[in-house]
């Protein structure tokens, strides 16, 4: 029997990145613990770390290229004939069609690859489609939106500095499931534990008393989607009472007057009637905030995914610098992370936009390029110049994630081409034409990009592969930049795209995946320039036919420390970084990642808007308010989601570790209201939207708040064509084939996936008029 060994890698299953103790032997995974050397996590491993084992050895993971052929079966094909086929025909539908005529559809795993993170934006560049879309918009749109706003990147968020806070107030987050979201903090619990220890609390304001509530020092009921009224009554108490304080952030800060005016006449007893919080707690909190020096607010997904989610997610920011809690140790602060990706996004015009052009159909406004999901379907659907012909998808399956998923589902195939990125046969890939898929990510080399850009703590960890990429196998960068190349070399663009495709093929071709990141690490804040061009000289040189271009890249590496791209360096560098700067030798050098220090006060240099100044009011959310009065409160029953910790992303349920044991799929509803219905627990119940109807367990507890019932995400594995056979047998139902992809945030685009209005009635019943007036046919082959 071989022996086993050790490799220390980080989970890139969610954005904890907690580190990994994977114990090895003879090519197989013997278990998976957690790392206890690991400066960031410290042995904390959740049970989605330990399914990587089953992820890896999964036999129904697809490991070669698939084509549908002539029968409408999936056969396996090679990589260039695959890829070169998909190149002619995205360039034939854009000639005949229009360049919108190809859309692109990224799902949440995209942003945890180091590969999918280096090369998906070149391939989106060489596509030049406006028919873009992802998990953005059903996810922290709205938090992007007030960075964009405030802070002048779409990517720059204020993150919580809870290792040194004494009061965190929770919204609409559930982080002891989650390890933070938007806020990498992995071992949370740990961390409210160290809070209390302190003599800190822990509030929580959730219509769920959800596993972060249990914890919490005080649990505060909310109707869904009234968020913003209970942040307005907030700030209209803090000016009223005088509490209100900029601290540091007075010098750039404008419009604080203007603000009070706007927030003033929402007193805390009408926020009382919409969100169902008293009004002497709403004044109590609100001091609390106001005069405890460090304190943080954060929210998260059921405070976004609301139908007014882009204006609560400003007015947590906005809480946050009016109480002097902005840029200040134990309040919000910004990361300095190692690849710090903002600056370059921000000098080549990606650090973001908003309302620069709309959906064809619905008029909805595009975010950093892409167009809110809700709108995929009608894109489709809907015939006339622009008309959606063909679809990539990258890690993502919108048929279960996206809201009202059947209209997707029925869309799909009237496709001239389909292509996705996956390695399951999932309920969006079994329309493809194509399925692309990645090595393992145990076979892959990983750092991650975007996530380290809100780390609690910063830090950097670079995870080599611990198996070889199989024979015929592709990392995902590889598949990507094998497109982009010959999009670019058979596309409209001439000469000077075909010679950009050939600088661009050659790079990763010498380079890889690794020896970008390390060309990213060399130029970053903790890095030297001059060691960014000791490794092109050595790797690349400066003869072939790339000369002048390697030649001129070498050169404004020497001539600057790429000002405008880069952060400002960090002076002192810590002291686990060496004088001659960050590089991926180092990092290999600390298996258990690097820590880089706490977060440290880095406004206004850190500020993207173009007088480094920040701006609390604008028109878009000072209109917002009044909408938020115009519209009335649910009547009825509204339907909210729920995160569990053994469930993040669809294809997490074909792990069996991850699903065994009592069902999570079921309705959660307030024991009053289940008896106003003739429900028990056990029973199976009919709840129903105006965009369809779903058979579910019931579950009746009293951690719901009365009116208000749950159905978890990411399930509804009940399809035919799939090939994930335990997540077959623990099928589910999908909540998305209910949400309403009309009921929206009308300023932001973002899905409403949480306060949706609908009827709950036992099975035998007949189903109510909303669900009769709004039946989804079935989808053919079901």
């Amino acid at each position: 029997m071989s022996t086993s060994e050790l490799h220390y890698r980080a989970c890139i299953l969610c954005e904890a990145m907690c580190g990994l103790e994977v114990e090895h032997a003879g090519g197989e995974v013997v278990g998976i613990r957690g790392d206890t050397a690991n400066h960031f996590s410290k042995g904390h491993i959740c049970p989605k770390g330990n399914a990587l084992q089953d992820l890896h050895a999964d036999p129904e993971r697809i490991r070669r290229p698939l084509k549908r052929n002539a029968q409408g079966e999936f056969e396996p094909v090679d990589w260039d004939v695959a890829l070169d086929d998909i190149a002619d025909r995205l360039v034939a539908i854009q000639h005949a069609h229009g360049r919108d005529a190809v859309g692109f559809y990224t799902g949440n795993p995209s942003a945890h690859h180091l590969g999918a993170g280096l090369a998906l934006f070149p391939l989106l560049a060489a596509l030049g489609t406006r028919n873009r879309y992802g998990a953005t918009s059903q996810d922290q749109l709205p938090h992007s939106l007030a960075a964009l706003k405030l802070f002048g990147h779409f990517a720059l968020f204020p993150v919580p500095d809870i290792d040194r806070t004494d009061l965190f107030l929770c919204l609409g987050g559930n982080p002891l499931a989650s390890n933070g979201s938007v806020m990498s903090a992995p071992g949370f619990r740990h961390r409210v534990r160290d809070l209390q220890a302190r003599g800190g609390r822990f509030v929580v304001v959730d219509p769920r008393r959800t596993e972060s509530a249990n914890v919490a020092d005080e649990h505060l009921f909310i109707r869904p989607g009234s968020d913003a009224w209970l942040l307005l009554a907030m700030l209209s108490v803090i000016f009223a009472e005088g509490l209100e304080d900029l601290g540091s952030a007075r010098s750039y800060v404008d419009g604080l007057g203007e603000l009070q005016a706007h927030v003033a006449a929402f007193t805390p007893e009408d926020a009382t009637a919409r969100t169902g919080i008293a009004a002497d707690d709403i004044r109590r909190l609100a001091r609390e905030f106001a005069t405890t020096p460090r304190a943080v607010a954060y929210g998260r997904v059921g405070l976004c995914t609301q139908e007014f989610g882009g204006l609560s997610a400003y007015l947590v920011y906005v809480l946050n610098i009016v109480t002097g809690k902005l840029d200040r140790e134990g309040g919000v602060m910004f990361t300095t992370p190692a690849v710090d990706p903002l600056p370059l996004a921000h000098a080549i015009g990606w650090g973001g936009t908003f309302d620069t052009f709309r959906s064809r159909v619905s008029g909805l406004p595009e975010f950093a390029g892409e167009l809110p999901s809700t709108v995929l379907a009608e894109e489709m659907e809907t015939p006339g110049e622009g008309q959606l012909r063909a679809l990539l998808v990258h890690a993502g399956n919108p048929v279960l994630s996206a809201p009202n998923g059947p209209r997707i589902e029925r869309a799909l195939p009237g496709l001239e081409l389909m292509v996705c990125f996956d390695f399951y046969l999932t309920e969006t890939t079994r329309h493809a034409d194509y399925i692309l898929p990645p090595t393992g990510p145990l076979e892959s080399p990983e750092y991650d990009l975007v996530l380290n850009v809100v780390t609690v703590r910063d830090v950097a960890h670079f995870s080599p592969a611990l198996f070889d990429k199989p024979e015929g196998a592709r990392y995902d960068w590889e598949a990507l930049v094998g497109l982009t190349t010959r999009l670019l070399a058979r596309g409209p663009g001439g000469r000077r795209a075909r010679a950009a495709g050939r600088f661009y093929g050659a790079l990763y071709e010498r380079l890889g995946a690794t020896g970008m990141l390390d060309l990213a690490l060399r130029t970053g804040p903790y890095g030297q320039p001059a060691a960014a061009v000791a490794l092109l000289d050595k790797a690349l040189g400066r003869t072939g036919p790339t000369r002048a271009a390697w030649g001129l890249l070498t050169r404004s590496l020497g001539r600057s420390p790429l000002a405008r791209f880069t952060a400002p360096p960090v002076t002192p560098l810590p002291d686990s970084v060496p004088r001659t700067g960050l590089t991926l030798d180092v990092l290999k050098a600390h298996p258990h990642g690097l820590d880089l220090g706490p977060l440290q006060p880095r406004l206004p240099a850190r500020l993207f808007t173009p007088d480094k100044r920040v701006p609390l009011v604008h028109d878009l959310y000072t209109a917002d308010l009044e909408r938020l009065r115009a519209v009335p409160p649910a009547d009825g029953l509204v339907l909210i989601g729920r995160r569990h910790l053994r469930s993040n992303n669809s294809w997490m349920h074909n792990s069996r570790r991850l699903v065994k044991g009592r069902s999570r799929c079921t309705l959660m509803i307030h024991p009053e209201d289940a008896s106003a219905r003739g429900l028990a627990d056990g029973d199976t119940a009919t709840v129903a939207s105006r965009s369809g109807a779903i058979d579910v367990p019931v579950e009746v507890t009293d951690d719901l708040m009365p009116g208000v019932v749950s159905i978890p995400h990411g399930w509804g594995h009940h399809r035919e064509g799939t090939g994930w056979t335990t997540a077959e047998a623990h099928a589910g139902v999908s909540v998305n084939d209910i949400t309403d992809d009309r009921f929206i945030d009308r300023m932001s685009g973002t899905s409403a996936l949480n306060g949706v209005p609908v009827e709950v009635r036992s099975k035998p019943a007949a189903v109510g008029a909303v669900a009769a007036a709004h039946a989804v046919p079935a989808v053919a082959g079901e």
